[in-house]
């Protein structure tokens, strides 16, 4: 295959990604499957599509084949993930509603599992915190589009302000 770079950055590149284009998966190298299985699945509710012995899973929610990977390929048994430099800074769930996220939250409660942080972003309200592994896992629900605050130029206005996770709590179902 023929290296093809491009070393100028371009805004004025004819080309966008299709409106309609998502990210479908994330593939997380982690240091004991078990381990993260426990968490991906019996913390946040994810099932277990399909695993691969010891050293891959795929799991998902609603039956889709696989929203998450798993595996310990090159890492089984090694450092967690890295605060500092380069690399994933988190997996963010989108949950359809503001009583899904408040479910989830109701189940970390639950769990005594530890919260890292908690936002609302205007667009968005979101609570962070990290798996067995160290990777970052945003959690979190999108407010709809007519309620995002916008600038006077009609520019989305994201903004970082506490979440009241009581009041969140309140909504769980």
């Amino acid at each position: 295959m023929e290296n093809v770079t491009n070393n100028t950055a371009s805004t004025s590149t004819a080309y966008q990604v299709p409106a309609q284009t998502r990210i479908g998966h994330v593939h997380l190298q982690v240091t004991d499957l078990d381990k993260a299985l426990g968490f991906y699945c019996g913390v946040l509710g994810f099932t277990l599509m399909q695993r691969f012995g010891p050293q891959a899973a795929f799991i998902s929610a609603g039956g889709y084949h696989h929203h998450i990977g798993l595996n310990t390929w090159n890492s089984l048994g090694g450092p967690r993930a890295r605060k500092q430099g380069a690399g994933l800074y988190h997996t963010a769930i989108l949950y359809a509603t503001r009583a899904e996220l408040a479910g989830a939250l109701k189940q970390l409660v639950a769990a005594d599992y530890p919260i890292t942080g908690a936002a609302d972003h205007g667009v968005s309200e979101a609570i962070y915190l990290d798996d067995p592994d160290g990777n970052g896992v945003e959690l979190y629900w999108d407010r709809p589009r007519a309620e995002w605050p916008m600038t006077a130029d009609g520019e989305v206005q994201m903004y970082t302000r506490a979440l009241d996770l009581n009041a969140l709590l309140a909504e769980a179902v």
